[in-house]
């Protein structure tokens, strides 16, 4: 069979790099994919992006399963125009999609079917937001309402950080709204941003995928990233500086409880509002003292990186699980997974979160090993050398007996590795080895 793989990141070399172990599957391709997919002898390239086009080479090349990564194409309708001319595809709907895609939409869904989540407000006007902030006090959160890779989030301390946001968040148009799409549409057509802005929880972050087939839900391994691109989680967020699987924060009481309270009610309620859900559902957790989970948000793909590490200890073959999943058979699947832990460091470029620069050769890359992998993402083949190509670079994903030993090998080979201007966070598993 033919499997496509939709990306470039990090997380998509990491799906079919997993899809490719099969041995029912005889080629992978990745579009448009990366550099490090282009030096996977089983894999191969595609560099097309725009969506009917790769619609129309699926078709001619009869892939039996398309795999969508990232959120853009998802919120653009990729799905429905793949499903339309009879295509497998795994991944949702651009309705269903817009729990990612609109954080109101999201927020509002939660509300409305009495998921657990943070207070909040919406706001398009800046003097409102400004007021409310003033109001409300620090610390406190500000979203861009929108895609924003991961970016679109401000967990503002003082007051003063808060204002800042508002003002970076809802600059005067579209045009000047940086951070991605704007949802706000008023009678007259005219588009403008917005934002939510959420009281701030106390707690521990976690991530929690599950496989939804529309009416079933398979539990991926339990993961936590890093967000801030500095040690000790200081510094601006990013996408992600790093992950770990399995997350101890997930105890088993815990498990049960997102299930119960977040996960189901998400999937009952989607079918309920007559969008139902198929692909991954990532709920971004927040789980106080007391075990208490809420969801800060809701992402509609695989994390990036957590994704690395899950793919790591995954043992089952990932198309046989993503066939049930497109045939409304994921209640028949089990999971099977390493008991060891796995853990991945991101290797970001210069100039990152806001400025990455491009362009600089990557040297010291190592050969896969049993224990260990490069993940590519912000990386491209030039002239037979691999340079950087976008703000996380690499992730390097290893296991290990322990967190603590995973952790050593992933910074054992990180240490090899080098590009100008490279940065990586060194306490990645911090909270985990604690615990």
């Amino acid at each position: 069979m033919k499997v496509l793989v939709v990306g470039s990141g990090g997380r998509e070399h990491a799906l079919a790099w997993k899809l490719a172990q099969s041995p029912k599957v005889q080629a992978v391709y990745v579009a448009p994919g990366n550099g490090g997919t282009a030096l996977d002898a089983r894999l191969e390239n595609i560099n097309i992006t725009d969506i009917q086009e790769l619609r129309s080479w699926a078709v001619s090349q009869k892939i039996a399963l398309t795999v969508v990564g990232p959120e853009q194409p998802l919120a653009a309708g990729i799905v429905d125009e793949f499903r339309m001319h009879g295509l497998r595809v795994f991944g949702p709907t651009k309705a269903a999609a817009q729990l990612e895609s609109s954080k109101a939409f999201s927020k509002a869904f939660m509300k409305r079917h009495h998921i657990p989540t943070a207070r909040y407000e919406i706001f398009s006007d800046a003097v409102a937001a400004h007021a409310y902030i003033d109001e409300q006090g620090a610390p406190i959160v500000v979203k861009a309402d929108g895609l924003a890779a991961g970016k679109g989030v401000v967990v503002a301390m003082t007051l003063h950080e808060a204002h800042e946001a508002i003002e970076f968040m809802l600059a005067s148009g579209p045009d000047q709204n940086v951070l991605g799409v704007a949802h706000n549409q008023d009678a007259d057509g005219k588009v403008s941003p917005r934002v939510v802005i959420e009281e701030f929880l106390q707690g521990e972050e976690a991530s929690f995928i599950v496989l939804c087939d529309g009416k079933n839900v398979t539990a991926m391994a339990t993961s936590q990233d890093h967000k801030r691109l500095l040690n000790g989680d200081q510094g601006p967020n990013t996408g992600g500086m790093g992950a770990y699987s399995p997350a101890p924060v997930v105890t088993p009481e815990v498990h049960g409880r997102v299930m119960r309270e977040i996960i189901m009610p998400t999937i009952k309620g989607m079918e309920k509002d007559g969008i139902p859900f198929t692909g991954f559902l990532y709920a971004g957790l927040m789980i106080d003292a007391q075990g208490k989970p809420k969801a800060l948000e809701f992402n509609c793909r695989m994390g990036d990186p957590e994704t690395q590490p899950i793919m790591m200890r995954l043992k089952t073959d990932l198309y046989e699980v993503m066939m049930a999943a497109t045939s409304g058979t994921l209640d028949q699947v089990e999971l099977e997974w390493d008991r060891r832990p796995a853990l991945g460091v991101v290797m970001a470029a210069a100039g990152y979160p806001l400025n990455p620069r491009n362009g600089d050769a990557v040297h010291g890359l190592p050969k896969a090993a049993e224990d260990v992998l490069v993940f590519h993402a912000g990386t491209r083949e030039q002239d037979g050398v691999t340079v950087t190509a976008g703000g996380r670079v690499l992730c390097v994903t290893a296991l290990g007996s322990t967190v603590k030993a995973a952790q050593h090998r992933a910074y054992e080979v990180a240490q090899g590795i080098h590009f100008d201007g490279v940065q990586y966070r060194k306490d990645i598993g911090h909270r985990a080895i604690k615990a």
